[in-house]
């Protein structure tokens, strides 16, 4: 056992008894892990807010071996989800966003696994959501394939995976999600089940991916463009999780952009 200091978000809360909990993190420092928090569901509680979905903090726990559950011992909040704040009309919106962010950090990601880019990722969307100017359906498109991108399980969005042809400006295709790629109208067969694409939603997605998230947070999509892009990535993460992720019933692009 060994006393460990960590950067983390709260991606999710289980009730363990009748004041405790079980939280799990997704940290800078050791990636996602759970530990048991004491009293955390008393109304004066040791944590007090830290421990809020979605609220980053500075946190201490006893580090326990495999299989054995850890131990919270001390949270300190640095910084509250606040989505809506005076001046974001669409507050509900961007808590599904935040919540659904919290469900692909712990479905998609391993215990103690440290990737600190995910975090900074993960912490920059949540600011983000919390932004009045920012958009949230590029900001929750950029976060879906720039984790994919993190991850390793990008899909190649440079060429025809059958052919190798480039993607042409007018051409459409079919995210062949099985083999990670995409197939051109002449290779497209009736075997290569996916989700058909423009070259214009291409495009869109290579600058998402390869953007920061305050530059993504500052794109436009109109609704048709965000359901097209956003179809896409989910077809990708849902394929990797083996599911479609339960929070995706409650983000509705088709009128918020």
């Amino acid at each position: 056992m060994s006393l460990e200091k960590a950067n983390a978000i709260v991606i999710r809360q289980a009730d363990f008894s009748e004041s405790s909990r079980v939280i799990t993190f997704f940290s800078r420092e050791f990636g996602r892990f759970s530990a048991l928090a004491k009293g955390a569901k008393r109304l004066k509680g040791p944590f007090d807010a830290a421990l809020d979905l979605l609220s980053e903090g500075r946190i201490v726990f006893i580090r326990r071996p495999a299989g054995v559950l850890n131990l919270l011992t001390e949270a300190r909040l640095t910084t509250r989800f606040q989505p809506q704040q005076p001046g974001v009309s669409d507050g509900l919106l961007r808590m599904y966003a935040g919540c659904y962010v919290a469900e692909l950090l712990n479905g998609l990601t391993e215990d103690f696994d440290a990737a600190p880019e995910i975090f900074d990722l993960a912490t920059a969307l949540l600011q983000g959501l919390s932004t009045p100017e920012c958009h949230v359906s590029a900001l929750i498109i950029h976060f879906e394939m720039s984790l994919l991108q993190l991850i390793g399980l990008l899909p190649d969005l440079s060429n025809c995976s059958v052919c190798g042809g480039s993607i042409e400006p007018s051409g459409r295709y079919v995210h062949w999600v099985s083999q990670g790629g995409l197939l051109c109208q002449d290779c497209r067969k009736e075997e290569y089940s996916g989700t058909s694409v423009s070259a214009g939603a291409v495009e869109i997605l290579r600058r998402l991916t390869g953007g920061t998230t305050d530059l993504a947070g500052r794109v436009r999509l109109t609704p048709a463009q965000a359901e097209e892009c956003h179809r896409l990535a989910v077809s990708a993460i849902s394929h990797v999780l083996g599911r479609r992720p339960q929070t995706l019933r409650y983000l509705q692009f088709s009128s918020h952009h």
